[in-house]
């Protein structure tokens, strides 16, 4: 590989080209996180060289630190780092807005016409997927995560806590936190994190953004501008708020949303499938906003969409908001469009403050960050709670009944199948779920 040499500055990419790829990439962004953080190294460190290896690992492993959808963070601190803060907006919006439409669209035809032979026979091939797919993502993160018996016995106990015990997400979460701050002072060697993805020293040529590419001006750490977006942050979620409150009041449907999907939006530590434990919890088990068949529907929709699979919160405030016919039952689709979009705007926005308000120090120093011990503890945890979301979806699917009906046996062939394509064959995600549709559909044919 050539040594990058280029002292090319930032400014050589327009705005224009950036927003054009940017625009492109949410349409073609399937394949979740790993797939999109892929799609993105390809296109700009590969092929376009709009940054070298090193840079682009190294916001990276920032976002693998925060809570939230990191491949949706990166692309926002690439276009910051480009295109100072309306860069980074630009990207962080565009790489969600397909998504958002796509789904709000899906999920008024999935309400509107759910009930039709066709789409339910597609869906009964698809649940089964969806269980299988959850419980393949259980196995990434454990894989990956789960480096000695201590972090094995975390897994453990999360799982304990949230199927036999009930308790809930947020807790789990802070648990897990403590006992990695504490075991990360007396015992450091069992909380080491192998998780982060280490610097690279492969160079695909000359890069406009290079090893050695200066820090721009507009990335340079100072208090006034952190003030600056913490207050405008601030801001931006108060005023939402304080409106839904004033017109609504505090109990309403759209208000609960907003607060809700506030707190869901601080706890996604470990990606989409860590938080929807805490979002069945309390979308289908505390406000009763849409049933369990619908939320692993919903997440089947999600799966088939570009974008972040935390956009499955956007189906949830959708059909919740259509289904109780928050503004009377002619307008329905109002409610649901608006509750959707609430739901997006109070999911996101703490990811563009983390990045705008953290972008700078992260730019101060070119160390490889990696997770702290209290992350990698939380880490363990989640596989804990994803395999009890794999049990609570597949219970559901084989189950439909209940305990006391008989087992689904068609069901169960459909996730054994998609097991065996994603573990054995490693098939993708969308390869795997029109495979089911299609056999969903064949197999209720035959019934």
């Amino acid at each position: 590989m050539q040594a990058p040499s280029s002292h090319s500055s930032i400014s050589e990419i327009t705005f224009w080209q950036a927003l054009k790829f940017w625009f492109k990439l949410g349409f073609i962004s399937f394949g979740g996180p790993a797939g999109q953080i892929s799609l993105m190294h390809q296109e700009l460190v590969e092929r376009r060289r709009w940054i070298s290896e090193r840079r682009f690992l190294h916001a990276l492993n920032y976002c693998m630190l925060l809570p939230g959808p990191e491949a949706q963070q990166l692309a926002t601190y690439l276009g910051w780092l480009m295109h100072k803060t309306r860069g980074g907006v630009a990207a962080g919006v565009l790489f969600v807005l397909p998504s958002l439409l796509i789904l709000i669209i899906l999920s008024w035809l999935y309400i509107a016409f759910g009930h039709l032979s066709l789409v339910a026979s597609l869906f009964y091939g698809i649940k089964p997927a969806v269980t299988a797919i959850v419980l393949q993502a259980a196995h990434r993160i454990a894989g990956r995560a789960l480096k000695n018996r201590t972090l094995w016995c975390i897994a453990a106990a999360s799982f304990v806590a949230i199927f036999a015990l009930n308790l809930p997400f947020p807790l789990i979460v802070l648990s897990a936190a403590l006992l990695g701050y504490f075991g990360g002072r007396y015992w450091p060697q069992k909380f080491s994190s192998q998780a982060g993805h280490s610097t690279s020293q492969k160079s695909f040529g000359p890069a406009l953004i290079d090893d050695d590419t200066p820090t721009p001006p507009h990335a340079r750490f100072s208090w006034w501008k952190l003030n600056c977006v913490l207050l405008i942050g601030a801001a931006l979620w108060a005023l939402p708020m304080a409106a839904l409150n004033y017109v609504y009041g505090w109990d309403h449907t759209l208000t609960q949303m907003a607060w809700f999907f506030t707190k869901a939006a601080l706890l996604t530590f470990g990606g989409a499938y860590a938080v929807l434990p805490y979002v069945y919890q309390g979308a289908v088990g505390y406000y009763g906003w849409l049933t369990p068949t619908q939320m692993i529907d919903g997440l089947a929709l999600g799966e088939t969409t570009p974008g972040p699979l935390i956009m499955v919160v956007a189906f949830v405030g959708f059909v919740g908001a259509y289904v109780k016919a928050v503004f009377g039952p002619e307008q329905q689709f109002l409610a649901g469009t608006l509750a959707a979009i609430i739901v997006s705007w109070f999911t996101f926005l703490p990811s563009f403050i983390f990045i705008l308000a953290g972008g700078p120090v992260v730019e101060a120093t070119h160390k490889n960050l990696s997770f702290t011990a209290p992350l990698t503890a939380i880490t363990a945890a989640v596989v804990g709670v994803i395999l009890n979301l794999a049990l609570f979806f597949g219970y559901h699917v084989l189950w439909p009944q209940g305990w006391s009906g008989q087992i689904d046996l068609i069901a169960a062939l459909i996730a054994v199948l998609a097991c065996v394509a994603l573990f054995r064959y490693k098939r993708s995600v969308m390869q795997v779920i029109a495979a089911c549709a299609i056999a969903g559909l064949l197999l209720t044919l035959l019934k």
